[in-house]
């Protein structure tokens, strides 16, 4: 059985900031061949957490999503790899939720979880979003749904499947 938590943050100033203190670590915009970058960090970031919405897409499947003008994706880097990533899709309510969200394998227990959503959260927030929200489940990194709160999200709905 799995639970689905859904969140959600409608003021900016309930934001709680938490910064990197490592010069190395960055964020750059995907923008040339963005659905194959979407691809692959979709895949490498959610093997460990069962992701399978997206995993049998067709290329065409991924070109029409990734490349849509609603949805940005950012890549997150720590000196000169690649560490995660994070996709912010805007709504046609001025909403923007938080897609995607994590860290590949090797980065994850590093310090970087808190920056890397206060970077989704900058970057959501200055898209003029009215409300930024996102959803977890109890099969995602043990520390998620906490790191959410901790950053000023609120629940607003939670759901179990089998």
């Amino acid at each position: 059985m799995t639970t689905i938590t859904y969140l959600e943050m409608r003021d900016a100033d309930k934001w709680v900031l938490r910064k990197t203190r490592d010069p190395k670590f960055t964020v750059r915009e995907s923008l040339a061949d963005q659905w194959q970058e979407s691809r692959s960090f979709y895949l490498a970031v959610g093997e460990q957490w069962q992701w399978q919405d997206q995993r049998d897409w067709t290329e065409a499947q991924w070109c029409d999503y990734a490349e849509a003008d609603s949805l940005r994706t950012f890549v997150v880097e720590h000196r000169t790899t690649s560490a995660g990533y994070f996709e912010l899709r805007r709504e046609q309510t001025g909403d923007v939720e938080i897609v995607h969200l994590g860290l590949l394998p090797s980065f994850i227990g590093k310090g970087l979880g808190g920056p890397l959503l206060s970077q989704a959260l900058r970057r959501a927030w200055n898209w003029d979003a009215k409300r930024v929200w996102l959803h977890t489940c109890s099969k995602d990194h043990p520390r998620a749904l906490d790191n959410y709160l901790k950053k000023g999200f609120a629940v607003f709905k939670t759901e179990t499947q089998e």
